[in-house]
């Protein structure tokens, strides 16, 4: 019998949360209605893995951001035969949505639609709903990745 230890001591096990924890969460949808309609739902249950309970303010307003960008890549931001992509992520307090699509030459921008129209709101409920907004050109290929952001306070 060998009676020396292990040359390599056990690791700790890690039994509590971490201080900050964080979450991240990216797929590629296809760009056609049923595309958007199932990122809705893989978001909210996604949300839901996290810790931001269904029917809950911040769950309710991050799938309907989901909802809205995800319907603006289809509608706007489609390239036959490409896909778009969400991200989300949590970090402490502060939920991200992002949306890329793959045609960069459609800019998002708040514009007031004539009253007479049934559509075109969507980027006005973003920003209505979160605390800041944006977008940038993807530096990877053709197109442009909208973001959005909501501060939930401490969970």
């Amino acid at each position: 019998m060998n009676s020396n230890p292990s040359p390599l001591p056990a690791r700790p096990i890690r039994r509590t949360q971490p201080r900050f924890p964080w979450h991240h969460f990216t797929m590629r949808f296809s760009s056609t209605p049923r595309g958007a309609r199932l990122a809705r739902r893989l978001a909210g249950e996604r949300l839901e893995a996290w810790g931001i309970p269904y029917g809950s303010d911040a769950h309710d307003v991050l799938t309907l951001i989901v909802a809205e960008l995800s319907a603006n890549a289809v509608r706007h931001g489609r390239v036959p035969g490409r896909d778009f992509r969400l991200r989300l992520s949590a970090e402490g307090a502060t939920l991200r949505v992002e949306i890329t699509d793959s045609r960069g030459e459609s800019i998002p921008a708040l514009a007031k639609p004539p009253s007479d129209l049934d559509g075109g709101r969507g980027l006005l409920l973003v920003a209505a709903l979160t605390d800041r907004w944006g977008w940038y050109p993807c530096v990877d290929g053709p197109g442009k990745t909208v973001w959005a952001v909501l501060d939930v306070g401490r969970p």
